[in-house]
């Protein structure tokens, strides 16, 4: 695989009743019914609703066998009203429920840390190579029960991984780590592979992308050493609603589309399921476009591992690389300086040729201009373009950016580059595939033993509507960049499109810092780990998040888990601060971490519970 040229990654075919997937069919899409898979009448509905958005696939919960067995009522309704797009049983717990599915569905979905471990509660910590060993007989047994009926009725299966719900052998030996995910599902996989069963797709889920990426790219390499091709299935769990669970979905998805990686998505939204599909469309359309793009020539970095990269380390200029938090440049080419309220400000502003005068500029917001009208005034920057390089080496700013491309990197710059202090590159592109022209750019800066720090500059053309298509293409076109450990600041502008009105200053802003925060980079604002829901949903869902939202939104740098149920509850929201997960129907646990602090309140005091749990912490915490 080439980092710098997007090529899709090679899988097999793989059959899910009508609509194949992997082999060089197009992306699939799908989502999750939130209805309870008793309700035939509503999970119908719901199904059509998510077919007429577009999905290729519907994804149902199947507690128990009462709810498998009413799959085939579903099934049958939708065939009637000429509904013939598969359907997919999702499973957990109960090996037995996957049994039932799997003779009425066209996939089943299991996922491999309670497939054969039901419950995750650490009584044996550690184990001998013999008692793993055994363990893994005792998997293989009961997969291939379910492997056999597969093949009997020509049902695909899906092996979810969720990092949120690894079994206690996982843990015990691997620890919460990509290695363990991976290992997770690589045992099940050498099953199929034993057995001659390939109608095989994977996925890797986590809340935290990074997580996410980082367990995927692995998942890819360990499959490679192993001769394995099975398609993947895309998707960050817990992503939330809004705009958030939008940036944080295109970050994470949109880093390994970018690199071909993923043969189906879904992108999981607090939101009514049939919401997801448009979104999904626009994130896989805009990174599938780079398809045929010219080629990039360019060689990676020997210091960088893709499947665990580190930060790249830069020399720091004021506040920039380093060990500094990335920074945010905002673009204001028509002279506007104002600063939007309620959201972080950003680190810079560039006006182009339009600096306000001194009464006008905020404090410790640095201002950036064009090279040949900047005077020297405090707080203020020149950007030098490539034709202004012989005026840099005089220049006594004591943080001198550069717009710079990939094929602007001569030897010229790269000996200005060696003895000119405080230069900050901005790094810009316009071809097809601009991810792959920037990433080349960093890495052949890396290759020279040049530490200069990076900003990446993305464009676009959008209008004032297009909010959301900026959110998605922005997060995509950031994601990689980011989990390589290249970004040391991020840069966003979107120019006006003729005969529309341009995207407001604060959307622009506020979805730079939303895709830093999304990729664990900065976190400037309260963190919401919150699952679309489904039938397996005990209480009000979105109903909660926003009473949730609203009692804590001014909590910044807090993360708040808001989970459905028990099935990924704790585990998902691991590193949130608090969480709130659904126990029984009409009752809710809250959580401290990882720690169960309060069991089984009603939903209507759960919500009060939570918020006087957080000021009680918070008054504790004062107090020391």
């Amino acid at each position: 695989m080439s980092i710098f040229n997007y090529n899709p990654r090679h899988s097999h075919h793989v059959n899910v009743g009508n609509r194949p997937l992997g082999g060089g069919n197009p992306l699939r899409i799908q989502s999750m019914t939130t209805t309870a898979t008793t309700d035939t009448e509503g999970s119908v509905r719901q199904c059509i609703a998510i077919f007429d958005a577009g999905a290729d696939y519907v994804r149902l919960t199947t507690q128990g066998t009462r709810e498998a067995e009413n799959l085939r009522n579903i099934k049958a309704e939708l065939r009637k009203l000429g509904y013939d797009r598969p359907l997919v049983a999702d499973v957990h717990f109960n090996p037995a429920v996957a049994d039932v599915a799997a003779t009425i569905v066209e996939k089943v979905r299991i996922n491999p840390g309670n497939y054969v471990d039901p419950a995750r509660q650490f009584k044996q910590l550690e184990y001998t190579d013999e008692e793993y060993a055994a363990e893994l007989h005792r998997l293989e047994e009961r997969f291939t029960k379910l492997l056999n009926i597969c093949k009997e009725h020509h049902t695909a299966l899906r092996i979810g991984v969720n990092h949120g719900s690894l079994s206690d052998r996982i843990m015990c030996r691997y620890g919460d780590t990509p290695s363990g995910i991976v290992e997770s599902c690589m045992e099940f996989l050498r099953v199929c592979v034993k057995e001659n069963f390939t109608d095989v797709v994977i996925s890797i889920k986590a809340s935290n992308t990074q997580v996410m990426v980082r367990s995927v790219r692995l998942l890819c390499a360990k499959m490679q050493m192993e001769h394995m091709d099975f398609p993947l299935h895309l998707g960050v769990t817990e992503a939330g609603e809004g705009e958030d669970g939008r940036i944080k979905s295109a970050v994470g998805i949109g880093a390994l589309l970018a690199d071909g990686i993923g043969d189906t998505l879904r992108v999981s939204l607090s939101e009514a399921p049939e919401v997801e599909v448009p979104v999904a469309y626009k994130l896989a359309s805009y990174v599938v476009q780079r398809a045929g793009h010219p080629e990039i020539p360019a060689t990676e970095a020997p210091q960088f591992c893709y499947e665990n990269p580190v930060r790249r380390r830069t020399q720091p200029v004021e506040n920039i690389g380093g060990d500094n938090v990335p920074v945010v440049i905002s673009t204001r080419l028509d002279g506007n300086t104002a600063i939007a309220e309620n959201q972080p400000t950003p680190d810079y502003l560039y006006l182009g040729r339009n600096l306000p005068n001194a009464d006008k500029r905020t404090p410790g917001i640095g201002y950036i201009v064009d090279a040949d009208v900047w005077k020297g005034e405090e707080g203020t920057y020149p950007v030098f373009t490539p034709k202004f390089l012989m005026a840099m080496p005089s220049c006594t700013a004591k943080v001198k950016f550069l717009f710079l491309t990939y094929l602007d990197l001569t030897d010229e710059v790269k000996a200005l580059l060696r003895t000119v202090p405080g230069i900050v590159i901005i790094a810009q592109s316009n071809h097809q595939n601009r991810l792959g022209e920037q990433r080349a750019l960093v890495h052949e800066l890396w290759r020279e033993e040049l530490p200069v720090p990076v900003i990446f500059f993305q464009q676009y053309r959008l209008g004032e509507n297009q909010k959301e298509d900026f959110q998605l293409q922005a997060a995509a076109d950031m994601g990689a960049l980011m989990f390589d450990g290249l970004t040391d600041g991020i840069m966003l502008f979107n120019q006006k499109p003729e005969d529309d009105r341009s995207l407001p200053i604060d959307v622009q802003d506020a979805t730079a810092f939303g895709i830093l925060q999304a990729a664990r980079l900065r976190t400037t604002k309260t963190e919401y780990i919150s699952c679309p829901g489904c039938g397996r949903t005990l209480y009000d869902l979105p109903g909660t998040i926003a009473r949730i939202k609203a009692a804590t939104a001014h909590l910044t740098g807090l993360k708040i888990g808001i989970m459905g149920c028990i099935v990924n509850g704790p585990g998902e929201m691991a590193d949130a601060d608090y969480g709130y997960v659904g126990a029984a129907r009409g009752k809710v646990s809250l959580y401290r971490g990882k720690v169960c602090v309060e069991k089984n309140i009603p939903t209507e005091q759960a919500v009060d519970k939570l918020l006087e749990l957080i000021e009680s912490d918070a008054q504790k915490r004062e107090n020391i």
